[in-house]
């Protein structure tokens, strides 16, 4: 090892351990055991196996429990109130798993796609992303750090849906097909609000500056937000029952029971079998 190696190597310990006296360390926590926990946890919510008894579905519950525990360990908590915030996460599971119950009976009764609620739970990535969503929300709301962060980024790894874990989210939420969703931490979404791929709840400009503003709209119940809109701004308001076309763009608040849509023109060619292109060039 040469003297610029070795002198590099030293300056990465003295700055982990720094770290470590300031009881910041996250790269202890285990990504992929972060990602295999909200896995098992949403396979026992949704995607049970085949069980003996009861006590068996207890030990994979218990089991769960002291996951979470362990990396909580690992985002330096003392022990003591790792323990205590893995048992109230875990109280707190049945309120998730009834909201999430809600959210997939909504998918089912909307899309004429679909047929079973099993069906939902195994295959629709709107749910999914959903469902790590509500889980990394509690967290959040909890004060846990990073944690939320990774478990919402690997639900947008795995579906192409990317909300913020601090996002405030009503009950009986549809997303429908979901890929390239974005949902910006500020924003709050109300209930029975469905939301078609491509959309954008964001800010209208980004600054450090403005990370403790609400910067990301706010969305009423009853509102169907179809592909591609883009809806910015932290005083943009959605009134309720309300429906917003696809591709319009939105900066400003909308009243409740509106329709909003962009006209499409209408050019008709002749009949030549070879019309002039129109502004065509490579």
């Amino acid at each position: 090892m040469n003297s610029t190696s070795s002198h590099f190597l030293k300056k990465l310990f003295q700055k982990n351990n720094q770290n470590i006296k300031n009881g910041f360390y996250p790269s202890y926590l285990n990504k992929e055991k972060s990602e295999k926990f909200v896995d098992k946890l949403f396979n026992f919510l949704f995607i049970p196996e085949k069980l003996e008894d009861f006590n068996s579905l207890k030990e994979i519950y218990n089991k769960l429990e002291i996951e979470l525990y362990k990396i909580l360990i690992e985002l330096n908590f003392e022990e003591k109130k790792s323990k205590n915030i893995s048992k109230i996460f875990f109280e707190k599971i049945p309120i998730i798993y009834q909201t999430l119950v809600v959210d997939a009976y909504a998918i089912l009764d909307f899309d004429p796609a679909s047929t079973v609620i099993e069906e939902i739970y195994l295959s629709y990535p709107g749910f999914f992303a959903t469902a790590l969503y509500r889980i990394a929300h509690e967290l959040w709301m909890m004060k846990i750090p990073i944690f939320p962060r990774l478990i919402t980024e690997y639900a947008h790894s795995r579906t192409g849906v990317d909300i913020h874990a601090s996002a405030k989210i009503g009950k009986a939420f549809v997303i429908d097909h979901g890929t390239g969703i974005v949902i910006g931490s500020s924003t709050k979404i109300g209930n029975d609000v469905k939301i078609y791929q491509g959309v954008t709840l964001g800010a209208i400009y980004v600054d450090k500056k403005l990370a403790n503003k609400k910067r990301h709209p706010t969305i009423e119940d009853k509102v169907t937000i179809y592909a591609g809109a883009t809806i910015l701004g932290g005083d943009t308001i959605v009134g309720h029952d309300s429906i917003l076309g696809g591709n319009v763009w939105v900066t400003h608040s909308i009243p409740p029971f509106s329709i909003v849509y962009q006209k499409s023109e209408i050019r008709m060619r002749n009949n030549s079998p070879f019309p002039d292109p129109i502004n065509y060039m490579i």
